[in-house]
């Protein structure tokens, strides 16, 4: 019996904090007619809400350091105000979207990053057992939308901050044996690009082995590379089709399949 398709989409900060191009965006959205899965990070405001707050943001090797009084800002802006905010505006659109967190009827269940050398603070790491694949197929059988904000939680009453990219990769491999998924990274670029400069520089497809030549040769900027590693995750976890395409060209990607880098093994 074939499958039933499941499209689940990641966006990031950058086209959060542009309103025009994140309405442009959900309009495609909403337009999938396929079942479908929203998963968003975070943006500027929550950096700003911090420095109102006078909340010092710390960072390691690029990675935010989450202590308390940040988890409770990237919580009201993540799961709060970002997240509310696109399930109205595809409310308006016709899409019966529903916000969650991690927390929310236990969807996603994280256990605190633990590192010998850093503490990272309330930043929670996940599993495809971590996912309520269960109770995501019951909402998706009722023809409603989940829209996942970057919080999650541990069964014991605390929050974490959990990087988005990773919460799309892994409930679309939890989703995988139900669905015939298909992976979206979704962001500011054409999408893995040899010369990040160049948008004609587009690399069509990247394997595994393209992937660590291409960290190699110091071809990968930093924010690229957790979405090739999450993608790549996704893919030998038996995830179908994985992409990562600019957000503008959804429809297009939807319909043709020619837009952005597809990743395979």
């Amino acid at each position: 019996m074939m499958k039933e398709k499941l499209y689940i989409i990641k966006i990031g900060g950058a086209l959060i904090d542009d309103e025009s191009l994140l309405e442009q965006f959900l309009d495609q959205f909403s337009e999938i007619q396929e079942k479908k899965i929203l998963v968003h990070g975070g943006g500027k405001l929550a950096t700003t809400l911090a420095d109102k707050l006078g909340i010092e943001q710390k960072l390691v090797n690029g990675r935010r350091i989450t202590d308390k009084d940040t988890l409770d800002v990237v919580a009201m802006v993540y799961a709060g105000s970002i997240n509310k905010n696109i399930v109205a505006k595809l409310q308006q659109k016709k899409c019966k979207a529903i916000g969650f967190s991690g927390a929310d009827a236990n969807l996603i269940k994280a256990t605190k990053r633990e590192d010998s050398e850093i503490d990272f603070g309330f930043v929670g790491d996940i599993n495809e057992k971590s996912i309520n694949k269960k109770l995501i197929s019951k909402l998706l059988k009722l023809k409603l939308v989940p829209v996942f904000s970057a919080i999650t939680h541990d069964k014991k009453g605390h929050l974490f901050n959990t990087n988005a990219d990773t919460i799309a990769s892994v409930i679309a491999q939890a989703l995988s044996a139900k669905y015939d998924v298909e992976l979206l990274y979704c962001f500011d670029k054409e999408g893995v690009l040899e010369d990040v400069n160049q948008s004609e520089s587009l690399i069509k497809r990247i394997s595994e082995e393209d992937f660590f030549q291409l960290k190699e040769d110091n071809k990968l900027h930093k924010g690229i590379l957790p979405k090739l590693e999450n993608a790549l995750e996704a893919v030998k976890n038996k995830v179908n089709n994985v992409f990562l395409i600019k957000e503008t060209k959804l429809k297009n990607h939807i319909e043709n399949h020619d837009a952005g880098t597809e990743i395979c093994i």
